[in-house]
This record gives structure tokens, C-alpha cells and sequence, in this order.
């Protein structure tokens, strides 16, 4: 199988804010945030924080939780309508917006702050505006949430052992990277992983090694789903993306050379040039031993990262800010500070850095969890593994642009 954050972000701006979901503070100007934790999704205080979030949910579902809506889903600040009114309720029974506010049926700059909130906390754009998405993840009942901290808060427990003093966290139903180092994030990285039909696996594993202007070796899986039909609709699709064919001998075919209506090309070798504009790796892979044959890497294909819904590999993960998480990872290994790193990246050649000290990571299926500042995070259930129904996420209100099915690992 083959191949995919938040950007990446600072624990001191991390630590800035100090809001909480269940006490909130309102004057007339301020826009609610969601403060960044440097709290692990994977440690004790976040398996603490979501024993005592279950508590919570608990009371609010036996006080009835929160109405089904059938709302617009184009308001936005200056919208008049009852729809708003029945949205400030809903704000207000998930704690992302004061009663104190009123009922007001205008689209105030309070109803963008508390929208922007809950989407925040359901990991979609911070838009303020309503859409498709955000309303799905409204309509979520309160008891569903619940049930679902409830399996989730088994799985932190799997975790609470002594993952080490740096480890990295990729938790695939939110499509983000964290780097930890002595108990606090260092970073964030919003991710692109697995197709709910091309799962990324849950593993255990240890980053050992980053290979700099990689070549890409397509899988056999890959030929097959992707690159020959690809090649039935576009003859020229190996030539423009600098993919060569190698027989078993390792001598080069062209691509009229095989009979593309067929599956003659399995018997073949497909390889990418190296060359972060195209090479479906961008300019770095770091590998990651394990029985899946997945990894993680740049990409070429940026425009990912701006989505709600990062699920769009074959297995692998590709990250954001790539440069900001190798520095991380290599800081241990002498001669590969900041300065190595870029030489490296813009000579083009090809090179690989072996980590001093590996490090763990750990890929896991995390839908919910809490932080000690109150705060409650969900995220859709996109393969499946939770069992409650009505979690996987809606894919976008926007097509996926046609450039970026070129990359498939």
C-alpha cells in the first residue's frame, strides 16, 4: 500500500489564548477562539479531561441535549431570519455561545464567533458562515456525542503508558500531526491520510530515516486502480508526470510499448523522477518501518491542506509545513540543522539523513477527546470504527480541483 495539520504551530502560540467551552466571557468586540493546547490528544491529562467530559455529556443528555435542525445553510453575518434564532439555541446548548446574548433572529458578529467555535472544535474551516458540513456535525444528537466519548476514552486509556519523551501523534479521523516533546505539542500539522476504501493503517511504529528528493516507486495496487486507466483516458499521462516504465531487467520501456487494455503493466516497475513540483513524494519522504508498506511525505499537492475533509491517500500521510517537522525530527542528529535542511531541499539531490535516536509514533483512530481547558473535540467517524452511524463527515461544498488526482500515495 502506498500513499499522505493544523499548520504547523508553535507550543507558545499554542499556550495564547485561555478560553474554555463551559465559562465564557463576552464584550462587544471579541471574536471566540479555540485556544490551541499543548496538550497531547495522546497523554493522562487528556484521557482525565475526557473521563470528566463524559460526566458533562452525561448531565446535558438527561437534560434533553440539543433539537434537530432544518436550517439554511448559507448564513452568514448580516442574515435575517428565524433559522438564526434556532441556531443561537443550538450554540448555546453545546456551550459555543452565551445565553446571555439573546435570541435575536439578525446573524450577528456573536453568531459568527460561536459558529466559528463549534467548527473549530469539529475540525472544519473557521469560516464564522454556515454550510453543509457545520450543520451536519449540529445534528449530531447529544447522545451520540456521548456514546462516542465513551469508546473513545478506551482507546486514550490504550495509550497511557509511557509513549516517550518525544513522540509523534497522527490522528487519522482528524486528518492532523502532533509532534510531542517532554509531555507538551510542539507542533501541529494538518495531514492528508487514507480514503475511507484505502484505509491508513493504526500502527505503532518508529520514524528512522528522511530521504530527501526521493524517487517514487508506484505499488501494484496503485498500476492497477489508477495509472492504467489513467493511461486508457490519457496516453501522455506517464510522459507529462516524468513516470518510467523498467521491465524485469531493468531496462526502460516506452509507454506505447505496452498494451494498456490489458494488465500487462503489473509485470512492470513505474518510477517517478525526483522533483517536489511533480514527484507524488513533494521533496522528502520519511520513512517509517512497518508491515503496511505506508510512510509519510511532502506532496506537490498543496491545495489539501485547506480542506475540511483531508482523506484523499492510499494509505500514507502527507503533511504541511513538511520542513518544520523534519527540522524537529532531525534536531537530535548533528548536521542537519535548519540551514543542512534547505541546501538540501534546493540542490535537488537525492540524500538520506538516518536519525540519531528514532522516534515513536504513533498512527491512531481518535474521534473525540477533551483538554484540561474544558474543551471538547469531535471528529467524524470516516472509516467506520465507532458503529453510531451518522458520523462520516460530508466531503466538501467544492469540487476537488483536477490537479490533484494526479497524486496517489
Amino acid at each position: 500500500m502506498a500513499c499522505a495539520a493544523t499548520t504547523g504551530v508553535s507550543a507558545q502560540q499554542i499556550a495564547a489564548d485561555d478560553q474554555v467551552e463551559w465559562q465564557q466571557n463576552y464584550d462587544s468586540a471579541v471574536r471566540m477562539r479555540v485556544p490551541r493546547s499543548v496538550t497531547p490528544i495522546l497523554s493522562q491529562q487528556a484521557l482525565n479531561a475526557t473521563e470528566e467530559m463524559i460526566s458533562r455529556y452525561r448531565d446535558l443528555v438527561a437534560r434533553g441535549g440539543w433539537q434537530q435542525m432544518r436550517i439554511a445553510t448559507n448564513l452568514r453575518v448580516g442574515s435575517r431570519s428565524q433559522d438564526v434564532s434556532a441556531l443561537r439555541q443550538r450554540l448555546i446548548a453545546s456551550g459555543d455561545l452565551d445565553p446571555s446574548v439573546g435570541n435575536s433572529p439578525v446573524y450577528d458578529s456573536y453568531v459568527e464567533a460561536g459558529v466559528r467555535r463549534f467548527q473549530a472544535r469539529h475540525g472544519l474551516n473557521t469560516t464564522g458562515q454556515m454550510n453543509a458540513a457545520t450543520l451536519q456535525a449540529m445534528n449530531v444528537p447529544a447522545d451520540i456525542r456521548l456514546k462516542q466519548l465513551e469508546i473513545n476514552v478506551v482507546r486514550l486509556r490504550s495509550y497511557s503508558g509511557d509513549l516517550g519523551n518525544r513522540y509523534v501523534i497522527v490522528n487519522i479521523p482528524a486528518a492532523v500531526v502532533e509532534t510531542v516533546e517532554g509531555g507538551a505539542v510542539q507542533s501541529r500539522h494538518a495531514a492528508g491520510v487514507g480514503k475511507a476504501d484505502r484505509q491508513s493503517p493504526i500502527m505503532n511504529a518508529k520514524i528512522t530515516q528522511i530521504n530527501f528528493n526521493p524517487f517514487w516507486t508506484v505499488p501494484a495496487s496503485i498500476i492497477r486502480k489508477d495509472l492504467i486507466p489513467k493511461m486508457q483516458k490519457d496516453p501522455s499521462y506517464l510522459t507529462d508526470n516524468k513516470i518510467r516504465i523498467y521491465n524485469k531487467s531493468g531496462q526502460e520501456l516506452q509507454p506505447q510499448q505496452v498494451n494498456w487494455h490489458s494488465n500487462e503493466a503489473t509485470n512492470y516497475m513505474f518510477r517517478q523522477d525526483p522533483g517536489g513540483d511533480i514527484n507524488s513524494m513533494g521533496f522528502v519522504r520519511i520513512n517509517i518501518p512497518n508491515p503496511y508498506g505506508v510512510y509519510m511525505h511532502d506532496t506537490p499537492a498543496k491545495g489539501v491542506f485547506g480542506d475540511d475533509y483531508r482523506f484523499v491517500s492510499s494509505g500514507c500521510v502527507r503533511l504541511q509545513n513538511v520542513r518544520d517537522y523534519i527540522q524537529w525530527l532531525l534536531k537530535e542528529t548533528p548536521g542537519w540543522g535548519r540551514p543542512e535542511i534547505e541546501q538540501t531541499f534546493a540542490s535537488g539531490a537525492r540524500k538520506d539523513a538516518t536519525l540519531r535516536s528514532p522516534v515513536n509514533v504513533y498512527w491512531t483512530y481518535i474521534t473525540a477527546w477533551a483538554t484540561p481547558d474544558g474543551l471538547v473535540q469531535f471528529r467524524g467517524d470516516i472509516y467506520s470504527r465507532d458503529g453510531l452511524g451518522k458520523l462520516v463527515p460530508v466531503a466538501s461544498d467544492e469540487p476537488v480541483p483536477p490537479q490533484e488526482e494526479n497524486f496517489y500515495n
